[in-house]
Order: C-alpha cells, then sequence, then structure tokens
C-alpha cells in the first residue's frame, strides 16, 4: 500500500527556538533578544556555544548550550531538527565573512529547508517571524513522507536490476 507523499506535523504554540550568530553578528543577535524577551520567554531555547552562554549571561533567558557551531554546534541543531526537537531557527549569519565551517552552516540551513522549518537569517526576517500570528498557536505543516520516498526510490533501483 503506498504512502502518502506528504505528512503532516505541528509546531506546537510553545516553540523549540533555536538562536545562533556568526562572531560578526553575535552582539546584533544579543540586542535583539533582549528586544523580544517578553515573547522568547514563553519559548525553548537553544542555540551553538558561545551564542547559547552570551544570550543567557547577557538575557536572562534559558539557553541550552550545544557545541560551538565549528566544533559542530550547527550539526547538533540540524539533528535535533530531524528528531522534531528544534522547529524555529534564527541564525543572524554573516554574508561578508569567510566562515571556516561553511559546509557546516549549509547543511544545516538545507536540513531546516527539507523539514519546512521557520528560519530568519538577519534581523528584518526575525522580527517577520517572531510578530506573526503563529507566534502563539500551534502551526501545522506539510513534510516529505521520508519513509514513502525511500521506498519509491528502492522499488526504482530494484526495477532497473
Amino acid at each position: 500500500m503506498q504512502q502518502p507523499q506528504y505528512i503532516t506535523f505541528t509546531i506546537e504554540k510553545q516553540k523549540h527556538i533555536a538562536l545562533i550568530a556568526h562572531d560578526g553578528k553575535k552582539k546584533e543577535l544579543i540586542e535583539w533578544c533582549k528586544a523580544n524577551q517578553e515573547i522568547l520567554k514563553h519559548h525553548f531555547l537553544c542555540g551553538t556555544g558561545t551564542t547559547a552562554k552570551l544570550i543567557a549571561d547577557y538575557t536572562d533567558l534559558p539557553v541550552r548550550a550545544y557545541n560551538s557551531g565549528p566544533l559542530g554546534g550547527d550539526q547538533q541543531i540540524g539533528a535535533k531538527i530531524t528528531e522534531g526537537q528544534v522547529d524555529f531557527v534564527i541564525f543572524f549569519s554573516d554574508p561578508l565573512e569567510a566562515q571556516p565551517h561553511d559546509p557546516d552552516v549549509k547543511a544545516l540551513l538545507r536540513i531546516a529547508q527539507v523539514y519546512d522549518i521557520p528560519i530568519a537569517n538577519n534581523r528584518a526576517t526575525a522580527d517577520f517571524l517572531i510578530t506573526s500570528k503563529y507566534m502563539d498557536t500551534e502551526y501545522e505543516h506539510k513534510v516529505m513522507n521520508f519513509k514513502e520516498s525511500i521506498a519509491q526510490r528502492v522499488s526504482a533501483l530494484m526495477q532497473e536490476d
């Protein structure tokens, strides 16, 4: 029996938000978190190492820290997305500065897209997302049914033999 191509996931009212920033954007993200502290305090927050510590220190918001981005933190957050434990990403990236862990950043952005996760790469987008009507409600979104996609690929490969 063929399964549906897409399945519906629900992002709960209380969001699990990942906060990430390149070094040149950490101060800007901290300022943004301070300005939006009243909204953020109602959600679960996590972030990559240094960013999470700085936000926690300067805002008093509880932020679960993963490894620093270059030490695997971006990958850890990507894994949490695939596990359904991160459903919103604020990532203030620095487009004018080369990043040694750029492949990790691209992998994180890709996995957020695959899982249809809201992601903001700058302050304006973060402002739009955090003031959206969906911040205080559940949100249902459709994600590709990966089991069905794999089953179809395996079937196609087996027919080639």
